[in-house]
């Protein structure tokens, strides 16, 4: 201890006479380490850091498993976990969930087979009244014993008991503590107060502990309700009630539910896991309604179900994917789809299917062409079909619009069917299963959202830190140079090699440290720039605990200690291995003292080649990401994103019927169009690039009976061309009377006459070819036992191609539909800035109902930077650590070129002294430089070649290969190197001959 104590003192007073080195070092290892630690930590955050709730490593989320799909009346994922799932040809093998019914549930919790067990799902938005102005919140609704099954205790008032999730119990409601904290100002009396959920009145008794925000990583809801209050609190249930299909709670083939188990202690894992798949399995096997066919299809079965209406009537489904907490896109998409006002195909039995992520690639999504109805995607992740889970959309609520029924396969019966109907849920083939995984692990939420660009950002601060630890390495090589003669007698007067090099050693993990302290200040900037970018592109808080905590400081220890014996190693070995007579003669600065020249293979020339093709690798990876933003940002919309606010509003959550909807939407529109400074005013189902897509599936005529044909599907309101300055290639705009027939159609009785649609030029071009598509019909259904006959459509309109839901896609046949009921976004153009006119917007909306929040209000150019924020953010974090890279390279370059002309001296001034011009020198050093930097950018090259064919899913319109970024960065390096050789070689031309050869 007394050695390491005199080394530590020693090294104090050594870097004390050098501060300029000492201050360079320390600088170059705190940018590295620093940049490390910010992105650590939020790897940590997002990816690693434990659920909030007490004993994770005890919980676990059921997820099922079989040979073939569920065959659903409806299935669910809110984005807690991943899925396995496909259709018709992009069927998954071996498809997996974690979506269970409500009765399933109720069976597993009565084994007893878990100390705990609870089940969740999504709210969707709820609009509350009673504190003050109407707003929308974000709820979660949850079984009675999941605040106890979690572990998590109240901060005020209490939380759920298994009493309180019953039908007949008082609807009560527990607090987010944040939010408690944000709209009650943390008022204790708030406990037995009464708020109005969606018109529905909710006692708080109490205000979850500040730590718990959800059990799902990134989650981050305002409320939480019990299990049997989602019926009421549900504005769509109105229509299952029209359709005569049972409640979501007693329908065993509804899959909506996520749960989530504590071991018993002392119990195996696969005893208990044994126990609820023998009793999923008994459900499948030997229950009423078949679920696994192995058709690869999820519809209704051949035949009635429990659930479904009786006499043989319209049984439908839906499959959901996704749907986070709160009122905005946790994706930062902008606004989120939030009705489904009348889906189009509903009046022909094949109700919408939403998926909350970006359809699968191809131009084929899943669900189409196999009969599925509209399937409508939210979001901008990956699509169910792919095995990821679904980026969370806040506060949709997916809406129930079943599908419809299957019919009997042309091979005969199932096994296990009848002609009077099914008898089992499965045959024995499907083996239907559940397996129990770490919830740690399992449930996901927004962390398969940020972990690429993450990951992306930590591969380039690596190459950050690997980059300053060459760099001090260098300047430690030279530095070891100028201290050969203290070596030298300090080994002379019998200090042992292993002691020198301990002594260097200690010197290099001091300015490591040092680094490592000042690093930390440059993180939480870091760290804190980061999450105010994200944050300001998200209408939601971002869900995750972020900051700099023991185990970030741990890494960042871990990360000085290991670069100081990185950079320290070579300067230290080269130092103990000096021979001592030579070094003992000469003086500094002699012809001995300089050394052999000409020496290209030294450690110093190979620090600076590594340096530069590490700089090469990160910039040409900064280069695609900036390309690929600016690719997206000059992609052609379609249609005039300028001067457009935007903001969305549910009358359904605040109890209107579709009429009433309808007679708002006109009012509301009307008051708008007459306010000044608004140009045009219009209504969509959802916005223009907010990340949701609805796809329809339709028969096209002159095609087999059994094909369907696809094309994405849009609800608008009147004018909503004009508004967006969508033109008209041919035909007309929708009428009022359009959208009394659209509504007829959707109903028990539609008319004979088709709903009008208006399609788009890709649409004519795949389905009509050079044909006049103006009143065509096509997508016709004969009565059967799903309903009565359905007119199908009627092209009345073509225009131009628009962008639907984001910019990536390529735009594909598309329909345009009359919008009815449900909840909308507004379109409203102004002259001047939008921003202006949002006071007017919440005045005209206040004075037809104060009621009615507005959410999601941005404008149409804000809503578009949101959906690009995750290319913004990596362009510009990647684009930063790519400048650092390539000064952090051209300061190595420049530091060994000094020192070589401190080194060669007296060789310089025996060339000026032989004759040789100023010219002549600086070739000569600016020569050395110029080589050391194209070698460096050969090897980076080649290394990037291979390390961005990684990035490909991250790249927009440009190659990970592509030639003119590589050949641009190699250019910048150039520049940058040659500014760098400059300034010793200039020195180099200044050189006395004769202080120079005075040495001697």
């Amino acid at each position: 201890m007394n050695k390491l104590l005199q080394d530590i003192r020693y090294g104090v007073r050594m870097l004390a006479k050098s501060p300029g080195f000492a201050a360079v070092a320390v600088l170059t290892l705190a940018l590295g380490i620093g940049a490390n630690t910010a992105i650590f930590s939020l790897i940590d955050a997002v990816m690693l850091r434990s659920l909030p709730v007490e004993n994770p490593s005890q919980l676990v989320l059921l997820k099922w498993t079989a040979r073939h799909q569920p065959d659903t009346h409806e299935y669910m994922s809110s984005g807690d976990c991943g899925n396995n799932l496909g259709f018709g040809q992009n069927a998954a093998q071996n498809p997996s969930g974690c979506s269970f019914s409500e009765p399933l549930f109720r069976r597993i919790a009565e084994t007893n087979a878990f100390s705990g067990v609870a089940a969740f799902a999504n709210s969707g938005r709820l609009d509350l009244t009673g504190n003050g102005a109407a707003t929308v919140i974000s709820g979660q609704v949850v079984s009675g014993d999941f605040f106890r099954t979690m572990g998590v205790k109240a901060a005020a008032g209490r939380v759920f008991e298994p009493s309180d999730d019953s039908r007949s119990a008082a609807p009560v409601a527990v607090l987010n503590y944040g939010y408690w904290q944000s709209a009650f100002g943390g008022s204790r009396d708030v406990i037995g107060r009464t708020i109005e959920l969606n018109n529905i009145p909710f006692t708080i008794v109490g205000v979850a502990e500040a730590r718990f925000t959800g059990i799902t990583p990134g989650s981050d809801y305002d409320v939480w309700l019990p299990l049997s209050n989602e019926e009421k609190i549900d504005p769509r249930a109105q229509i299952r009630d029209r359709l005569g299909m049972a409640k979501r709670q007693d329908d065993v083939a509804s899959w909506w539910l996520t749960i989530v188990g504590r071991l018993k202690p002392n119990t195996p894992v696969a005893q208990t896991q044994a126990i609820v798949s023998g009793v999923f399995r008994n459900e499948m096997l030997h229950g009423t309604v078949p679920m696994f066919h192995g058709g690869g299809e999820m519809g209704g079965g051949p035949g009635p179900r429990p659930g479904g209406p009786a006499g043989g009537g319209m049984v439908r489904r839906q499959i959901v994917m996704g749907g986070g907490p709160g009122p905005g896109p946790a994706s930062g998409g902008g606004n989120a789809p939030i009705g489904m006002g009348t889906p189009p195909q509903m009046a022909q039995g094949k109700g919408p299917i939403e998926f909350h992520g970006a359809p699968p690639s191809g131009n084929v999504p899943f669900g189409a062409a196999q009969g599925k109805g509209p399937v409508e995607f939210h979001g901008s992740a990956s699509g169910p079909g792919s095995g990821q889970s679904m980026p969370q959309l806040a506060g949709k609520k997916p809406l129930v619009m079943p599908g419809a029924q299957r019919a009997a396969s042309a091979g005969g019966m199932q096994g296990g069917e009848s002609a009077n109907g099914p008898k089992t849920l499965s045959i024995a083939a499907d083996n239907p299963g559940i397996t129990l995984v770490p919830a740690q692990s399992g449930l996901t939420g927004s962390r398969t959202r940020y972990s690429d660009p993450l990951y992306v950002l930590m591969l380039a601060v690596g190459i950050i830190l690997l980059i300053a630890c060459a760099n001090v390495a260098g300047l430690m090589l030279a530095r070891a140079a100028a201290r050969q003669k203290e070596i030298a007698v300090r080994l002379a007067l019998g200090a042992g090699r292993a002691r020198i090099v301990r002594q260097l050693l200690t010197e290099s993990v001091m300015l490591s440290v040092l680094g490592g302290a000042l690093g930390i200040f440059f993180a939480y900037w870091g760290t804190h720039a980061i999450i105010s970018f994200v944050s300001s592109n998200q209408t939601r808080p971002l869900g995750f605990a972020t900051g700099i905590d023991m185990r970030v400081l741990g890494f960042t220890v871990i990360v000085s200690l290991a670069t100081g014996i990185i950079f320290g190693l070579a300067p230290a070995f080269r130092s103990a291995r000096i021979d001592l007579t030579p070094t003992l003669k000469d003086g500094e600065g002699s012809s001995a003292s300089g050394g052999r020249t000409g020496k290209w293979f030294s450690v110093g020339n190979a620090l600076v080649v590594a340096q530069v093709a590490l700089a090469i690798v990160v910039l040409v990876g900064a280069g695609l990401l900036v390309r690929t933003l600016d690719n997206l940002r000059s992609v052609d919309l379609g249609f005039d994103a300028h001067n457009i606010v935007i903001f969305s509003i549910d009358p359904t959550l605040a109890g209107y019927k579709d009429a009433q909807v309808d007679s708002f939407y006109r009012d509301l529109r009307g008051r708008l169009a007459g306010t000044p400074g608004v140009r045009a005013v219009s209504y969509s189902q959802m916005p223009l690039l907010s990340g949701g897509l609805m796809i329809t599936d339709f028969h096209w005529p002159g095609t087999p009976q059994d094909q369907e044909s696809d094309a994405d599907f849009l609800n608008v309101g009147a004018d909503f061309f004009a508004t967006m300055n969508i033109p008209f290639v041919a035909g007309r705009n929708f009428t009022a009377s359009d959208f009394d027939l659209a509504g007829a159609n959707s109903g028990a009785a539609p008319t004979a006459a088709p709903t009008p649609v208006i399609v788009n030029q890709a649409f004519v071009e795949k389905y009509l070819g050079k044909e006049n598509p103006l009143g065509k019909q096509f997508g016709q259904e004969g009565a059967d036992a799903n309903g009565p006959a359905r007119p199908g459509y009627e092209i009345i309109g073509v225009v131009r191609d628009a962008k639907y839901n984001n910019l990536r896609r390529d735009i594909h046949p598309t329909m345009y539909g009359p919008q009815k009921g449900g909840g909308a976004s507004f379109e409203v153009r102004t002259a001047a800035n939008p921003q202006a006119l949002l006071p007017a917007i919440r005045n005209a909306v206040a004075r037809i109902n104060s009621n009615l929040p507005l959410f999601n209000v941005t404008t149409e150019s804000e809503q578009i930077d949101r959906l690009l924020f995750q290319e913004r953010l990596v362009a510009r974090v990647s684009g930063f650590f790519g400048l650092l890279a390539l000064v952090l390279a051209c300061i190595g370059l420049y530091g060994l070129l000094s020192y070589e002309v401190a080194r060669r001296t007296r060789e310089i001034g025996i060339r000026m002294a032989l004759g040789a011009q100023a010219g002549d020198v600086l070739r000569l050093v600016v020569g050395q430089g110029i080589i050391l930097a194209a070698v460096g950018a050969g090897v980076g090259v080649g290394a990037a070649l291979g390390v961005t064919r990684y990035m490909a899913s991250m790249l927009y319109d440009v190659h990970a290969n592509d030639p003119m970024t590589m050949i641009s960065v190699a250019i910048l390096l150039a520049l940058v190197a040659l500014a760098a050789c400059y300034i010793p070689a200039r020195r180099a031309t200044r050189v006395d001959p004769m202080i120079a050869l005075r040495y001697e």
